[in-house]
């Protein structure tokens, strides 16, 4: 089903979407990994790729920038490439984008591909090729941009925590930014209480508002859009304070799926990546999955530890199978995955747990029961991919 303001294609934007559920649509199918068969790859040097999506069958793009933090001056680019070579097809220009910070991807409904990064919105065509930008508000990094249904695009500038991107003096907090998508003019501004570093989501209530979620430093969020009005509104009744415990930090992007809010938290200090997680998170607090009912008024949030070690870290976020009602939550600096089956809220069970350098975007296939997942080889000093049958957590491909 073609999800409303995005190209009707198998993975219009990064993470599937922009409740993130990380699953293709229905017919989506997944590996199906048997006995005995194994995974294969294919592979090229691109340097500071970030995110990858698809629109019509054959046609790939990947978004990425130049330089890392707390560089000031950078490009984004694009690549059109060959599904199966992974050679480029088409490249774009370079992008203005000034401060870093990796950024995103989407491709609308009206075929337009657009990039958030540094802080700049760029449209391009098809083929790579610039149509329109737009710089933005603040001279900050800007993480990346969901589209809402009417087609309009929003984002927020990246600013939060006590490194190089906490709050600046005199700022209250983070700043939405809604465009118009045919020109990038801004058409509406709301600055948030609080800085916010994690992506963000959004969804569609069940009288067709749209909503769009922000995990803030202290506070998970929901705003309502007015299409007609062209406004945003907090949803006073929704916003619940989640930083509770001694030591925890904040979270990151936010999963809407089997009636709840999922992210992770303690994702202070991930400016230290490099070149993996293991052994660099900072916060005494144990790492937690945690949980917020979407449907219920001033909603109390339920905390699940991963793995109930100090000093982890994580920089994504979970993965929620539905249909099997099984999330999966991960502690990058400790190296454990952990998941569990669910129920009405309140009501979960540890299902399975594995040591695993687990840090990046995770894909889950519902019509297999598999779980794409990552695991850095040390030793080796490069990344793996590994496919777990969701149900118990076991090894089917490397």
């Amino acid at each position: 089903m073609a999800l409303a303001g995005y190209w009707p294609g198998r993975w219009p934007g990064e993470d599937g979407g922009p409740r993130r559920t990380q699953a293709p649509p229905a017919g989506g199918g997944g590996f199906g990994l048997q006995p005995g068969e194994k995974l294969g790859v294919v592979s090229r040097p691109l340097m500071m790729s970030c995110m990858t999506i698809l629109r019509d069958a054959g046609e790939v793009y990947v978004q990425g920038t130049t330089g890392s933090v707390p560089t000031r001056e950078t490009t984004g680019w694009v690549e059109r490439i060959d599904p199966g070579s992974l050679a480029t097809v088409n490249r774009s220009p370079a992008l203005p984008a000034g401060p870093y910070w990796p950024g995103g991807i989407a491709a609308h409904a009206n075929g337009s591909l657009y990039v958030t990064c540094g802080r700049w919105c760029h449209r391009l065509d098809a083929d790579c090729q610039l149509i329109v930008s737009r710089e933005l508000p603040r001279d900050r990094p800007y993480n990346s941009l969901v589209i809402l249904p009417d087609g309009c695009l929003v984002m927020k500038d990246f600013v939060g925590g006590t490194g190089v991107h906490a709050l600046p003096q005199g700022v209250g907090g983070s700043e939405l930014c809604v465009l118009d998508p045919d020109n990038l003019k801004i058409v509406c501004r709301y600055e948030l209480p609080e800085g916010s570093i994690a992506r963000l989501s959004a969804d569609v209530a069940l009288d067709g508002t749209p909503r769009v979620y922000v995990i803030g430093e202290h506070h998970a969020m929901r705003l309502r859009w007015d299409a007609g009005r062209a406004t945003l509104a907090p949803d006073e009744a929704w916003t619940t304070k989640y930083l509770r415990c001694p030591g925890q930090t904040f979270g990151w992007d936010v999963v809407l799926e089997g009636g709840s809010a999922w992210f992770l938290d303690n994702g202070e200090g991930t400016t230290a990546f490099g070149p993996s997680f293991r052994g660099k998170g900072t916060s005494t607090s144990p790492l937690h999955l945690v949980r917020v009912p979407l449907d219920a008024d001033h909603p109390e949030p339920e905390f699940l530890e991963v793995c109930g070690k100090p000093c982890g870290i994580i920089a994504n976020p979970p993965a929620i199978d539905g249909g099997r009602r099984i999330v999966v939550g991960y502690d990058s600096g400790n190296g454990v995955v952990t998941a569990w089956r669910f129920g009405a809220p309140g009501e979960s069970e540890m299902i399975w747990q594995r040591e695993q350098n687990q840090a990046g975007h995770m894909i889950v296939f519902p019509e297999t029961g598999e779980l794409m997942s990552y695991d850095f080889d040390h030793e080796r000093g490069t990344e793996q991919c590994v496919v777990l049958d969701i149900e118990t957590g076991s090894e089917k491909g490397r």
